[in-house]
């Protein structure tokens, strides 16, 4: 049993804005989670969030693929779970669309957490980025 988290998401500005947005370690931390993200090739970085049961809080990454303003993939590793979360940047007539994947989800338990964190990215992706997309920290140059 597998499982791919994916989101299609448009936002009303271009492609550069909404990169910055997702590349800059202080508006990752508003929308995401706190962070050491630097958007280099083979950057390892973390994201720190609340211990669970069985979760230590902290998300092991690496940026595996970088190709700005377009995509950016991380390898993503939470507690017991290895994964790998894409995003892919497309210019649209009215701004950008936003294709997000999270998939590696494979065996019963990974996938029953994928549907937790399906929801989990909606939120983000689909209410807390726009907000820091449309806000003064990504706004500059545009």
């Amino acid at each position: 049993m597998k499982r791919t988290i994916e989101r299609t998401v448009e936002y009303p500005h271009p492609p550069e804005r909404v990169w910055r947005a997702l590349t800059q370690a202080e508006a990752l931390a508003v929308w995401l989670m706190p962070n050491d993200f630097e958007a280099k090739l083979g950057h390892r970085f973390t994201f720190r969030t609340k211990p669970r049961p069985g979760f230590d809080g902290i998300v092991r990454c690496e940026v595996i693929e970088l190709d700005p303003p377009r995509t950016m993939t991380w390898s993503w590793e939470g507690g017991w779970v290895k994964t790998v979360v894409r995003f892919r940047l497309e210019p649209t007539a009215t701004g950008t669309r936003l294709l997000f994947t999270h998939a590696g989800f494979d065996g019963l338990r990974a996938v029953l957490l994928s549907h937790m964190m399906g929801r989990g990215w909606g939120k983000m992706l689909e209410r807390k980025l726009p907000e820091v997309i449309a806000g003064a920290s990504v706004a500059a140059g545009c």
